[in-house]
């Protein structure tokens, strides 16, 4: 279960990072509705930031967790 937060966190910013390219022209098909629109821009920064965020927290559990006695678990 906590792997799956990573995971998540990790998805989130790699998505991020597609949505920003492709707003910048960077990738992507130019028939595409994302492509040269600064408004997925943000949107892309928004998905980083939160799986930034979120990648944090699963860490941060994770090492909470390994050092709780397994009967407080």
């Amino acid at each position: 279960m906590k792997i799956i937060v990573e995971i998540i966190g990790f998805a989130l910013i790699i998505a991020g990072l597609i949505f920003t390219a492709q707003s910048k022209s960077l990738l992507g098909p130019q028939s595409s509705f994302m492509y040269n629109n600064p408004s997925w821009t943000l949107n892309g920064s928004m998905f980083i930031i939160v799986g930034v965020i979120i990648l944090i927290l699963g860490i941060i559990f994770r090492i909470i967790l390994r050092f709780k006695p397994k009967s407080e678990r």
